[in-house]
């Protein structure tokens, strides 16, 4: 079991060397949101969302969506994966005052996705 946590915390590790930040649409309000990645640290993946932000009104635990993952660079190609909410959390939980982490794992690359298919 402790090698199968340790092959997801390499592919954690692989993703945020090649990017930056993720935008995502909410379908229900048209609104797009875009968040730095964050190393939420044996949690894996996760984003930080002030707790006043309209996103948490949409988002539950078992959501997928298409994510576009951003490089770092601008110039580099921006890639849109299919991504599981994986958990929620309040300060209660770990989370900065004032926020919630929102955990994300990403369960597959979406082909011939382009950036205008958020």
């Amino acid at each position: 079991m402790m090698q199968n946590q340790q092959e997801k915390r390499a592919e954690t590790r692989e993703l945020l060397d090649q990017f930056y930040s993720i935008e995502f649409l909410i379908k229900e309000t048209g609104e797009v949101y875009q968040f730095k990645l964050r190393d939420i640290s044996t949690q894996g993946l996760g984003i930080l969302v002030r707790e006043d932000s309209r996103v948490l009104q949409s988002l539950k635990v078992g959501d997928t969506l298409a994510v576009q993952y951003n490089p770092p660079r601008s110039s580099d190609a921006a890639s849109i994966l299919e991504t599981r909410i994986r958990h929620i959390a309040n300060k209660e939980q770990g989370a900065p005052d004032g926020h919630f982490v929102i955990g994300l794992e990403v369960i597959s690359s979406q082909t011939g996705a382009k950036e205008t298919d958020l």
